[in-house]
């Protein structure tokens, strides 16, 4: 009942309330998006959704315009693409708050596997396409396991290669516990190590 119905209610109701109490931060950021790096305040990055759809997930722009055609799209923290408002944003991971949209209009929730980008979704095992049975979350197991990705990458002559060699697998797997097991009390403790996660990081 919860997979089927309660979910999406949840993220209705929590997601909405988030976007409509977060919405002056949102606007605060976008505008300094906009005033420290020529672009765009959002970016908007194909990827794969439930059953395989694609959408785009939008975040706050961090790095430089048209950084994808410049670079993989795994990066480290010291990536020369993201800008000096990008490093901010992401330490805190507050460029990830427009994807509040993308659970309202219901391309993604609040937690499940990260969406993937095509490219890597394209090249899944049978065993990997098992990510595709949920929507894809704003945050995960995965998500707080590797809450640290860029530094794991730092310093990488081939981001991408060592993000598929040293986080996907356990990504993987993580991924498909969770969408194995969906439930509300699972739903809700993840959502409250994540505020735990991200109310930390702005301690220290």
């Amino acid at each position: 009942m919860y997979r089927a119905f309660g979910k999406r209610a949840l993220d209705l109701i929590v997601g909405g309330t988030l976007l409509l109490l977060l919405s002056p931060l949102m606007a605060a950021i976008a505008i300094c998006v906009l005033a420290t790096s020529p672009g765009p305040a959002l970016y908007r990055g194909i990827r794969a959704g439930k059953g395989g759809r694609q959408f785009a997930m939008l975040k706050f722009r961090t790095m430089v315009k048209d950084a994808d055609a410049q670079g993989p799209s795994s990066t480290g923290a010291d990536d020369v693409r993201i800008t000096p408002a990008g490093h901010l944003l992401r330490r805190f991971k507050l460029d990830e708050l427009p994807q509040l949209i993308n659970v309202v209009k219901g391309d993604m929730s609040l937690v499940g596997p990260r969406p993937q980008v095509i490219s890597v979704v394209n090249d899944y095992t049978a065993r990997e396409r098992g990510l595709l049975a949920v929507r894809p979350g704003v945050t995960d197991w995965a998500s707080i396991r590797f809450r640290d990705e860029g530094e794991i990458l730092k310093g990488s002559s081939d981001p991408h290669g060592d993000y598929m060699r040293l986080i996907h697998p356990e990504k993987v797997d993580l991924g498909l516990k969770y969408a194995d097991s969906v439930s509300l009390v699972t739903d809700v403790g993840i959502l409250l190590r994540t505020a735990a996660i991200v109310l930390r990081l702005r301690s220290e």
